[in-house]
């Protein structure tokens, strides 16, 4: 049974930091991609950050850069995001995806996995 797991979220006030990690379990962690979503109120899911089935490639939305980390540590099935500088704007739940392409005899196929989310409110 496929599962990820988000936990870290909770009330920091604006500066802050918080950690949010994903654990993994029911596939092969280290052969997905994984990523952090979010989604504010009224707004639509975007991405946040994502990091490469090796580790050695990383990608941030514009708005992170600088301020957001992700990791992963394949040894625990964990994927991680280091948040810092926190701005009331980073309010939202956040979710973790997993994600591989594979090609086979029929042609492309995605795996693709989402946890349940977890909430972040940054405010004073």
């Amino acid at each position: 049974q496929v599962q990820l797991v988000e936990s870290g979220g909770g009330l920091v006030q604006p500066g802050g930091s918080l950690r949010l990690s994903c654990a993994a379990s029911g596939f092969t962690f280290s052969s997905y991609a994984m990523s952090w979503y979010r989604q504010a109120p009224g707004k639509e899911r975007e991405l946040v950050a994502a990091i490469s089935s090796a580790g050695g490639s990383t990608n941030y939305a514009d708005s992170m850069k600088g301020r957001f980390t992700i990791s992963r540590d394949d040894a625990k099935n964990t994927a991680y995001l280091q948040m810092n500088s926190l701005k009331p704007e980073d309010t939202a739940v956040y979710y973790c995806n997993a994600q591989k392409l594979v090609y086979n005899e029929l042609g492309p196929k995605t795996y693709d996995y989402w946890g349940q989310g977890t909430q972040v409110t940054v405010s004073s």
